[in-house]
């Protein structure tokens, strides 16, 4: 638990950028309020029609008692809100990051520059945003199926979806993140893999934490440039930890 906790205090001293360089984080707003802004009527959406969409997709309870089909309703809508946000957490990180590049690379640079390391100079690349955002949201379609199933699950369905949603969106997230600050250093995809697995309780801990601001409304907007600040520190720590494992 102290590594998981050493994680989330990453995201934690992300914040404390605000105070250090308010006006670079101002800038990291920008591309945040405009993805959630869209994102949010879409949820807001998805409330309004939900009632009719779980009616839709229980048409066997039609002649169940009463009590029995509200509770499977219930179940089956928690499980299709689960979902939703689930997408809507990778889809505001994969587009925010595609959006604000340009903001939020001046953002772990100064991170960078800041902790000592001012020399790193390897661009990051549209093209390779480009695929790392549908990538994320690949992902992130495959844990909102899984946690749309583990919804349906009786009694404890909709407990058992939020946790695997938080705690797989968390590390998606979290992998997604940290990739600038590790790709800069010049590592593949197979040493950054490698190098997260084998602080994996770190990784986690960063990510649910990002996550879990990112469920609080309007929290995502907020929290966006201290979880690039932060994950840049995140991707630091581990290089520290283990500086030749990764290219083993």
């Amino acid at each position: 638990m102290r590594e998981f906790f050493r994680g989330a205090g990453m995201l934690v001293r992300g914040f404390a950028y605000w105070g250090r360089r308010p006006g670079l984080m101002l800038l990291g707003l920008v591309p945040a309020l405009i993805v959630g802004l869209l994102l949010l009527g879409g949820l807001i959406t998805l409330g309004a029609f939900l009632p009719g969409l779980t009616e839709a997709l229980t048409p066997f309870t039609d002649g169940w008692p009463s009590v029995w089909a509200t509770v499977v309703r219930i179940t089956i809508g928690t499980a299709v809100v689960g979902a939703a946000l689930v997408l809507v957490a990778i889809s505001f990180t994969a587009l925010t990051l595609l959006l604000g590049e340009p903001f939020y690379e001046r953002i772990w640079r100064a991170v960078e520059a800041g902790e000592g390391d001012d020399s790193i100079d390897a661009p990051y690349g549209f093209w390779r945003s480009i695929g790392d955002a549908l990538s994320l949201f690949g992902r992130g379609v495959l844990i909102a199926v899984l946690a749309l199933a583990l919804g349906f699950i009786p009694v404890v369905g909709g407990v058992l979806s939020a946790i695997v949603g938080v705690t797989l969106t968390g590390w998606v997230v979290a992998d997604e993140l940290s990739s600038r600050g590790l790709t800069a250093r010049g590592l593949s995809a197979v040493e950054r893999r490698r190098l997260r697995r084998g602080h994996a309780a770190r990784v986690l801990g960063f990510g649910v934490a990002t996550q879990l601001c990112f469920l609080v409304p309007l929290g995502a907007v907020a929290s966006m440039p201290a979880a690039v600040a932060g994950s840049t520190l995140l991707a630091r720590s581990l290089l520290e930890s283990h500086p030749a494992g990764a290219r083993e």
